[in-house]
């Protein structure tokens, strides 16, 4: 069987071998076994479902819920020869009707789906029709309530699993704790639970943690200094222009990227900075997923993440070559304050929340009772100026009403306009005769889109207006007029985001959310929080052992080429300052427990990396204790309590 899978990997791949893990896990798969992989950023988590899928009967079944990466992958594997299309929120009902027809053809060997479509019942029946060899969970962290990303549609996927229960599932991802673990293999009814797992370490990454009140003179000195590509990670779309700017006046060369430009402008950004013209791409974090540059030297948070599992997947993007690699984040008091802010406004009162959906379906003027599937173009901006509502607030409540299964909000829209032939190749001739206005356009259209009789296939109406020597404006009219006499089926990109009512509007009164599952994502969210604030704050411990742990590893070995590994060669406190430090870290720590981010501080009059160093004495000599969720407590106070 290993010299089958090698042939597919050779074959289609390029590859004479298979990365870390990587055939463990694939025959696993091939045996029938369900198989949770664990595998950390850029270690290859797409081939272990491709080659096991190709060497079957059947189409594998993805569920995905990046949409970007959907449509990436689905292009990549095409463009291999290997037939792969997509089912996702906001697709045209003509193109979902085209694909679904491919599918049931058996013209398709892998279709990506996004898991809000799970929860609609003519699409369990489409898919019973069909015939499976491998169902595949990615970003599988997802169906965890506990993780960094809860999306209830995820739990629709057991459903699917009885639909073809004797048909193996493989879920992936790169970011989860031992209970998160247990928890997705538990809420994807595993037949056994079998978790293969990749070591996240990196011993060629070197993480370092910079506290510096000006964030981009660091930035530049760290980028004037550092050879090769970088990421520049920053949270929202006008500093990544502002960055780039300030970069390529100090003669930097950079670009930026996010997900508010057009398909064409991403695409050539991208571009740009994967050949090395631009070295730096400043971003949000809609940059990243799918790109495997394996020569990034730098990533630098500017911004800080939302949590650990953010971090360590977009620092991981750095140095997959498996050369010297840098990961920088740069944070301020400034940014510790903000970070809270923002978590206390991504969980607004449910009152809040139930007055947003109440609210959009007035603004669209949905009735109770119907509006199950429709979609609209959403300006969030003008709906919070209308209802005189904060954005931020407005935007988590959205969010919040998707993870309840209630709605889904696209942010970005396709890249493309969609185009495909609806009639057969005799009738089409017959009317290009009839109507010889039209043939060179058309004949331009089959010379220069392959398979679009069969699928609808990505156009660029500007690239198609210069081949035919016809003004922009003109083409799209002739295809709209050929739309309307049903000679193609013409669906123009749509640049605005777009809310979509996953059931029909519910009266407010009777409008359920789950207290529970609010509560518990809350809490879990506030302890990812703390955990990744406490992460960036504390110097007590060697960053990488920090992050292994936290993901499980409990025999992990210092890195020796981080911060805190640098900085321990360097430190010395005298008797009398380690007896004044310890004074006040007693008096903070006696009368209750603190996160080393709330002890900092306090303690800001002594040096820092003095106090980290007391600190960690104190925690050997176990003098203060860290307890679970990672607060410190003087000793004495720990037996009290107990």
């Amino acid at each position: 069987m290993q010299d089958k899978l090698l042939e597919i990997l050779n074959t289609y791949w390029g590859f004479t071998s298979f990365r870390p893990k990587q055939l463990e896990i694939i025959e696993s798969v091939m045996n029938g076994n369900d198989t949770l992989a664990l595998l950390p950023t850029g270690g290859g988590k797409s081939i272990t479902f491709q080659i096991p899928a190709m060497a079957k009967e059947g189409m594998c079944l993805i569920i995905t819920p990046l949409i970007a990466l959907m449509r990436d992958q689905v292009q990549n594997l095409r463009k291999l020869d290997i037939p792969a299309a997509a089912i996702y929120s906001g697709m045209h009902y003509e193109e979902v009707d085209a694909v679904a027809s491919g599918c049931l053809h058996g013209r398709y060997k892998f279709l990506y789906v996004s898991p809000e479509r799970l929860t609609q019942d003519n699409f369990k029946q489409f898919i019973a029709q069909l015939n499976i060899n491998l169902i595949t969970v990615d970003e599988a962290h997802c169906i965890s309530q506990w993780g960094y990303d809860f999306r209830p549609p995820y739990l629709k996927i057991s459903e699917i699993r009885e639909l073809h229960p004797d048909v193996p599932v493989l879920a992936l991802t790169a970011t989860a704790t031992p209970e998160i673990a247990q928890d997705i293999m538990e809420k994807l009814k595993f037949k056994e639970h079998i978790l293969i797992k990749g070591s996240f370490e990196r011993k060629n990454l070197s993480y370092n943690i910079f506290k510096e009140n000006d964030k981009t003179g660091k930035l530049l000195r760290l980028l004037q200094k550092g050879k090769g590509s970088a990421i520049v990670y920053v949270r929202n779309r006008r500093k990544t222009r502002e960055l780039a700017e300030i970069l390529m006046k100090n003669n930097i060369s950079a670009t930026y990227y996010h997900a508010g430009l057009d398909g064409t402008s991403r695409t050539k950004r991208q571009k740009e900075w994967s050949e090395g013209t631009a070295k730096v791409i400043v971003a949000t974090n809609a940059f990243g997923m799918g790109i495997d540059k394996p020569d990034v030297r730098q990533v630098i948070h500017y911004d800080l993440p939302d949590s650990i599992e953010s971090y360590f997947q977009e620092a991981g993007r750095a140095g997959r070559d498996l050369k010297p690699a840098y990961a920088s984040l740069l944070y301020n008091t400034k940014d510790i304050a903000d970070a809270k802010k923002r978590f206390k406004a991504s969980f607004p009162p449910v009152t809040f929340i139930k007055k947003i959906y109440n609210l959009l379906g007035n603004y669209f003027q949905i009735p109770v009772g119907a509006g199950e599937g429709a979609g609209f173009t959403f300006d969030i901006g003008d709906f919070c100026k209308q209802y005189e509502l904060d954005v931020l607030e407005t935007y988590s409540a959205i969010k919040l009403l998707e993870k309840e299964g209630l709605l889904t909000y696209i942010e970005t829209s396709g890249r493309f306009s969609k185009l495909k032939i609806t009639v057969n190749k005799n009738f089409l001739y017959k009317y290009m005769v009839e109507n010889p206005s039209d043939e060179f356009l058309i004949k331009t259209i089959l010379r220069s889109y392959a398979g679009i009789f069969t699928d609808y296939v990505n156009i660029n109406e500007k690239l198609l207006a210069k081949r035919v020597n016809r003004d922009h404006k003109n083409v799209v009219e002739s295809l709209k007029t050929l739309n309307k006499k049903k000679i193609v089926s013409y669906i123009p990109v749509r640049v605005k985001p777009q809310l979509v009512f996953v059931s029909e509007r519910l009266d407010e009164k009777n409008l359920q959310l789950s207290k529970e599952n609010y509560d518990i994502r809350k809490q879990s969210a506030e302890k990812r929080l703390f955990s990744f604030l406490d992460f960036i704050t504390s110097g007590l411990q060697c960053r990488s052992v920090q992050l292994l742990r936290y993901f499980g590893e409990k025999h992990a070995h210092k890195c020796g080429i981080c911060d805190v590994c640098r900085k321990e060669k360097d430190i010395s406190v005298n008797d009398h300052e380690i007896e004044n430090i310890k004074v006040k870290i007693k008096s903070l720590l006696q009368h209750g427990s603190k996160h080393i981010h709330e002890l900092m501080p306090e303690l800001e009059n002594f040096n820092e990396n003095d106090v980290i160093s007391v600190i960690r004495c104190l925690l050997d000599n176990e003098q203060i204790i860290k307890k679970e969720d990672g607060s410190m407590i003087w000793q004495k106070q720990l037996d009290l309590e107990f």
